[in-house]
């Protein structure tokens, strides 16, 4: 089986890897330089580095861990997910930075610009849970340059045109990644995909090691949070902290307890217990500039992880065969729509604080617009990457092979002996 495979890989994958590498070493010894001041948006690095260690922890482990629910896919799961992180962070390390070496000369790298590339790439690899198991390594590293690029776009855009708050920009990553992901799975449909694949199963060990990966997303949540807070503003970190921890913890319970009454023979749900009792902190991630209050926090948790548990159980396979969205990872459920009730909870509580009406209207058209770009964008990124990816040239697996480590790793135990 691995011999059909292999000239793909060698004459696809290992050039490009290559040439991309290459790419970026001559960028970075071009362009960038270390920032060396003591301190980086007045933080402190020894007060830093902690934070820039959780999201890490997330962005490699979390999600590494979390896509190695299939039964053969643990390595492609685990393996191209920190393939697509790396890349996807140092690309965006350089697009993030092309203002600075317009108006200077120079990108300057500190902990806080690897932090905000990092979460770009969190944006990619979500978007990679929609198509995880029908495409192949050359596939997703196109995936992650294109996404990163298209996000960093609607990033700038929105506090060019609109004047959008740098955490609230970044904190759409959820609904980007998701639509852009669904977009992109929807313009590779597969024929007979609907039938389902032969090899798109779990069973208990690579359950654990996804709940594994559940784990860390759900520890590390708060700082990924709060890690671009301003730490000047008094009780401002501090709050954003006990906000995601608390919607976590009540998307926990939630989700336990609508997975059992959803559930026909009245059982717990693996599958939702991994991803939908992380909808808090996505929702209130995208909703933290107005959450104020701890039961806000609670509230929000609660009716994310109602609509995302109910959205893994029903909206999946209705968006199947309705639309022909095959979301291997329900992104959609798990990102998507916990990210639009964040940000419908964010334009609620700002609007429940103006003091007149034309403030709450001016306020609400620019919110909409907020959403509306960002939509927009990522479904346009989408397409293009979509029908990019559609070409033979790069060689997709067959459908017999997906969801299948056999098509890219080598397995010594299946070695044939001479």
């Amino acid at each position: 089986m691995a011999p059909w495979y292999a000239p793909s890989l060698r004459s696809r994958l290992a050039p490009l890897l290559l040439l991309l590498q290459t790419g970026f070493i001559v960028i970075y010894a071009l362009c960038t330089k270390i920032d060396s001041r003591a301190k980086a948006h007045g933080t402190a690095f020894s007060s830093f580095y902690s934070e820039f260690q959780d999201v890490n922890v997330m962005v490699i482990l979390g999600f590494g861990f979390l896509c190695t629910f299939l039964v053969r896919y643990g390595f492609s799961g685990s393996g191209f997910n920190l393939l697509v992180a790396v890349i996807a962070t140092q690309w965006a390390v350089i697009l993030l930075g092309v203002e600075s070496w317009y108006y200077t000369g120079w990108i300057r790298i500190n902990l806080r610009s690897l932090v905000v590339a990092e979460m770009c790439a969190a944006s990619a690899l979500i978007s990679m849970g929609a198509v995880l198991g029908k495409t192949n390594p050359v596939h997703l590293i196109f995936i992650a340059l294109l996404e990163v690029s298209g996000f960093v776009l609607n990033e700038w855009l929105l506090q060019t045109l609109l004047k959008v708050q740098y955490l609230n920009s970044i904190m759409l990553l959820h609904i980007f990644g998701a639509f852009y992901g669904v977009m992109l799975t929807w313009i590779l449909h597969r024929e007979g995909s609907e039938l389902g694949f032969e090899k798109e199963k779990f069973d208990r060990k690579t359950g654990l090691f996804s709940m594994l990966g559940t784990v860390f997303l759900w520890m590390f949540w708060p700082s990924f949070n709060s890690v671009l807070v301003d730490a000047h503003t008094p009780g401002r970190k501090l709050g954003a902290v006990c906000s995601t921890y608390l919607a976590l913890a009540v998307s926990a319970v939630t989700a336990a307890a609508v997975s059992v009454l959803s559930s026909p023979k009245g059982k717990l749900n693996l599958v939702h217990m991994q991803s939908c009792i992380l909808a808090g902190g996505v929702a209130v991630g995208v909703s933290m500039s107005e959450v104020q209050q701890p039961w806000e926090a609670m509230t929000i948790g609660f009716t994310a992880a109602v609509v995302s548990t109910i959205g893994f159980r029903y909206l999946k396979i209705h968006m199947l065969l309705a639309f022909q969205c095959h979301d291997t990872c329900t992104v959609l459920s798990t990102h998507g729509l916990p990210g639009l009730l964040g940000w419908l909870a964010q334009l609620f509580l700002q609007i429940r604080d103006c003091d007149d009406h034309t403030t709450a209207i001016r306020f609400a058209v620019f919110h909409i617009c907020t959403l509306l770009i960002t939509i927009s964008l990522s479904l346009s990124m989408g397409i293009i990457t979509g029908l990019l990816l559609k070409w033979t040239i790069w060689r997709p697996p067959q459908d017999k092979k997906c969801f299948d480590d056999q098509a890219f790793w080598e397995f010594p135990n299946l070695a044939v002996r001479k």
